[in-house]
């Protein structure tokens, strides 16, 4: 008679450099071999005497399972770049872009500019151009 018995796979690791380090991949998958065995077996008086293996033969081997473990240091991220702020054409006295100039005026009204703003604007610091007629903190209403 034949016997098929399963032959387990090892597990094995090893070092990877094209992995970064604390990195862990199954690269070769285990699978299990085969191994088959012929048996002799006697009876006697229909009643089993002996068995004894009279081949035993590996008829699939069996294939390691390996487990890459990384050992890249990957490079650090680039510094991120200084952010510098963007040159402000806006006067700062004021919540909404009013130009800086030596006078700003409300647009559609009867100043001489020589810069015009479209209102209305808030007025957060000093009312520098007049553009708050009334005084209630919104200027070119």
């Amino acid at each position: 008679m034949t016997k098929k018995e399963a032959i387990p796979f090892q597990k094995v690791t090893k070092k990877d450099p094209n992995l970064d380090k604390g990195t862990k991949k199954v690269t070769t998958k285990g699978v299990k071999g085969v191994r088959t065995k012929t048996i002799r077996v006697t009876y006697v008086d229909g009643e089993e005497t002996d068995r004894k293996v009279v081949k035993n033969v590996v008829t699939k081997k069996p294939v390691d399972q390996v487990t890459s473990i990384g050992t890249r240091t990957p490079p650090p991220p680039p510094p991120p770049e200084p952010e510098e702020p963007e040159p402000s054409n806006c006067d700062p006295n004021y919540s909404g872009c009013v130009p800086i100039s030596s006078d700003v005026d409300c647009a559609g009204g009867s100043g001489n500019g020589p810069a015009y703003v479209s209102g209305p604007v808030r007025v957060i610091g000093s009312d520098v151009y007049g553009l708050d007629s009334d005084g209630d903190g919104v200027g070119c209403e």
